[in-house]
């Protein structure tokens, strides 16, 4: 159901033409935001501005590389000539982890990781945000994830990106405050996605190996992940700013099985 909690609101989402950034766009359009769709993927990215405008909202597709410069400069202005703003910038793509040690990963590697998950949400907000102040203000939402906030074997680059993504968001919050810009970060937990697929196989499976380390005895979904941004994004956190939203059944709360307190929730 929607409430127009975006209405007249101009939204650029990166990685939307992938699972995480197409359900936000989705959901932003259906609060009544005009959503530039931005996804290195063309045919994904205009999959979803599509979606969107067959049910009946305001959408364009844009080619984004987020560690292109100049493809980064060009969705803001897109976003800013098809619809205004942009008033809010959610930060979602991700390249795909390499698993390995310090010791196994190459140069390669490390920086692949490195530009996309850090260096694009740079490039994205050093982009967007003299324009968002210009519009008056508006919020920016980071995608961090629960491995920002500890480590875990094997996944150096990963781990360190979205940790680093936390502090940014920080700073970010601290020096744009006097341009009434919020900027909040959100780190999911596992969630049931294509992209986890490729670890885990079919969701069933996903939640048999990890949701048991879940007090809510599942993995998450994509919309779950929609509603928070939703929240952080709308006026409803209009007191909110630097600081980041757990989405993760109580995984960083417990930190254990949920073998170790019982039975599985219902």
């Amino acid at each position: 159901m929607s409430n127009g909690r975006l209405a007249g609101r101009a939204a650029l989402i990166t990685g939307a033409g992938g699972a995480i950034g197409g359900a936000i766009a989705r959901r932003f359009a259906a609060e009544g935001a005009m959503v530039c769709v931005g996804d290195n993927n063309l045919d994904n990215a205009e999959l979803t501005a599509s979606d969107i405008l067959a049910a009946g909202g305001k959408s364009v597709a844009c080619l984004l590389d987020v560690s292109d410069p100049v493809q980064a400069e060009r969705a803001v202005q897109m976003t800013k000539e098809n619809f205004g703003g942009p008033h809010v910038l959610v930060n979602v793509a991700a390249a795909k982890t390499t698993d390995g040690t310090v010791v196994d990963l190459t140069l390669e590697d490390w920086n692949r990781e490195l530009i996309v998950n850090l260096t694009g949400v740079f490039l994205m907000c050093k982009y967007t945000i003299p324009n968002m102040a210009e519009a008056g203000g508006g919020a920016i939402v980071n995608i961090a994830s629960q491995y920002g906030h500890i480590g875990v074997p094997k996944r150096p680059t990963y781990c360190s990106t979205k940790g680093a993504i936390l502090q940014l968001t920080k700073v970010m919050a601290i020096d744009h405050a006097k341009d009434n810009i919020r900027v909040n970060s959100i780190s999911p937990g596992a969630i049931d996605t294509p992209r986890s697929r490729w670890r885990y196989g079919t969701r069933e499976e996903g939640n048999r190996i990890r949701g048991r380390y879940y007090l809510l005895g599942r993995t998450g979904t994509v919309e779950e992940v929609a509603g928070a941004a939703l929240y952080l994004a709308s006026d409803e956190s209009s007191f909110c700013t630097g600081t980041d939203l757990l989405i993760d059944g109580g995984f960083m709360a417990f930190k254990g099985t949920v073998d170790e307190i019982g039975d599985k929730p219902s």
